[in-house]
């Protein structure tokens, strides 16, 4: 926790400063949010405090900036939003945090209580409008509540499955006054109602559960951004070494460990789900990305063990053996057991063949396709000129940022991770439009790395007034999109569809042919490039890459190279 020095004198403050320093003396480090009436003077406090304010264009943008840093940085994400409209554009970043399980806690002021009902400026019951997307919201509706509130709203979006939480603060609170003295009493008592909270922990069956894996013919190994989130990727390294069991990623649990590991199954997926007998599922859902864990993708006769950190998961999933906690945690408990008596497949073993066989098989169809310099560009030619840049960067690695349909399929299988949540991508919601937040939240959640963004250009519209904010504060992210024209890529309609009195005008998913792009981030005073051949996104590419300043690389594609998308394909 952060230390407060003691004034002097017992002079009053105000609710926003008691806000900043709430939030300052529980440890939040940076905060996202578009400001205004009545949330401006919070902001400017808690930046007096030593608290990074990123401010953005719009509250969605803001909002999965927050969620993603809060899942990058394994301690909450705030945003703060202005009222009324300004809450429900925060409902973006909300949604997204619980989608994902992100700690996240959304801080907005509202209108003055005595007014409410009348019809006041901005004027919304903000807590009932956030209660679909939250785990807890509250009100303050007296000063002396605010740094009670702030500590709790911070605690349950990491406790537990974290997700999005909710403060509204009334303007008439913001004004309110209180004496610092108090304000002392107050913060100790609320850090210290938050630290006598530690929740009972059940006892795992983790025997059974390595038994399991010890029998099973065709075991595998299934990671998510849980396990990344929990930091387990030095845990799952040694279950996997140790074992020899092949390893699955979803797909932001890519780099947990490296996609050239000899054991990886991603170039062998459908086999791998398909086939196996045991399957131990860390930090990941049995959700749609995962095809539920059902029939036919995987065996009916499959036994998960389902590690999560919410037993209500485990009991909506009704898995074979169900262990409730935190992932790094119980993987170490499974290591653990193993090292008394140790078992490893071995290379030869008939199913570590198998899977290795087909995985090879797939990387060897997809480099060829790859090999080949297709202009005007397809998606693979620039996508493997991108994975190549970016393999050269070395360590530490770049965080690759990956939306849209198409681009967002080509990239999750041409990219290569290689270390731990350097993936951010649509998500558990298959979210459009997080782009430049997840762009901005990695730049100053992990500064130390580049941050490459590989988009479609339906993605970058939705948040392409961002790239002002990186330029602002001058951060090291190159923005690449894949101009295709289009939704999918430009008029995709056959000749019978185009009727209509309004027939003449743009299809449904048609922008402007060959946009100009980058000349919104010179607009800037960034840096923008267009590129419609391999030589040319080559140097944009290295020149970008070098420089470490904001850049926007427009790559024209071929209108037609695409296909309508709505879920991930795993086709391998």
């Amino acid at each position: 926790m952060a230390t407060v020095t003691e004034p002097s004198n017992d002079a009053l403050i105000d609710g926003n400063a008691v806000a900043a320093r709430a939030l300052h003396w529980a440890g939040v480090e940076k905060m996202f949010g578009v400001v205004g009436i009545p949330v401006t003077s919070l902001a400017t406090r808690a930046v007096a405090l030593g608290i990074r304010f990123l401010a953005f264009h719009n509250e969605q943008s803001a909002g999965y900036a927050a969620s993603a840093y809060g899942y990058l940085a394994s301690k909450p994400g705030v945003l703060l939003t202005v009222s009324g409209p300004g809450c429900v554009h925060g409902l973006a970043g909300l949604s997204n945090a619980m989608a994902n399980a992100w700690p996240l806690l959304m801080i907005s002021g509202s209108c003055d209580q005595k007014d409410f009902g009348k019809g006041d400026f901005q004027e919304l019951d903000q807590i009932a409008a956030v209660k679909p997307f939250v785990k807890f919201s509250a009100k303050a509706t007296d000063i002396s509540q605010i740094p009670c509130l702030v500590f709790e709203a911070l605690h349950h979006s990491i406790s537990g499955r974290p997700g999005g939480c909710y403060l509204d603060i009334p303007s008439d609170v913001l004004h309110q006054t209180i004496s610092e003295s108090d304000l002392s009493k107050l913060l100790s008592e609320a850090e210290n109602s938050i630290s006598q909270q530690s929740p009972g922990e059940k006892p795992l069956d983790i025997e059974k559960a390595v038994s399991l894996l010890r029998s099973a013919e065709r075991p595998l190994i299934v990671f998510g951004k849980g396990a990344a989130f929990a930091r387990a990727e030095d845990s799952l390294k040694k279950l996997v070494d140790t074992t020899g069991i092949p390893f699955l990623p979803t797909p932001m649990g890519k780099g947990l460990l490296p996609d050239t590991h000899e054991l990886a199954a991603t170039a062998a997926r459908s086999l791998a789900i398909g086939k196996c007998d045991v399957a131990l599922i860390i930090g990941a859902r049995l959700n749609w990305l995962l095809h539920f864990g059902e029939p036919p993708r995987w065996s009916k006769d499959v036994k998960f063990i389902l590690v999560d950190v919410s037993e209500e998961e485990i009991e909506l999933r009704k898995p074979y053996l169900g262990l409730v906690g935190d992932a790094k945690k119980v993987v170490d408990l499974i290591n653990k057991e193993i090292k008394d008596d140790p078992f490893c497949l071995g290379k030869s073993h008939p199913w570590v063949e198998a899977i290795s066989k087909k995985a090879k098989e797939n990387v060897v169809k997809m480099e060829a396709q790859l090999a080949k310099d297709v202009v005007p560009f397809n998606f693979l030619t620039p996508m493997r000129i991108i994975r190549d840049a970016i393999i050269a960067q070395g360590s530490p690695a770049p965080v690759i940022v990956s939306e849209g349909a198409n681009t967002m399929d080509v990239g999750r299988a041409v990219l290569i991770q290689s270390e731990p949540r350097t993936r951010l991508d649509a998500g558990t919601w298959g979210t459009m439009g997080v782009g430049l937040g997840y762009c901005i939240a990695a730049a100053v959640a992990m500064p130390e790395r580049l941050v490459v963004a590989v988009e479609g250009d339906s993605g970058f519209g939705f948040s392409g007034l961002e790239v002002e904010t990186l330029v602002r504060y001058q951060l090291p992210v190159v923005v690449i999109v894949f101009n295709n024209g289009g939704v999918y890529g430009g008029d995709r309609r056959n000749p019978e569809e185009i009727t209509g009195p309004h027939k003449d005008d743009p299809a449904p998913t048609s922008f402007v042919p060959d946009a100009a792009y980058h000349t919104l981030i010179e607009a800037f005073g960034g840096k923008g490039y267009i590129v419609a051949t391999p030589d040319e996104l080559k140097s944009a590419l290295t020149e970008s890459f070098a420089a470490r300043k904001p850049a926007v690389i427009n790559v024209i594609i071929d209108p037609y190279a695409g296909a309508e998308s709505g879920r991930l394909q795993h086709k391998n």
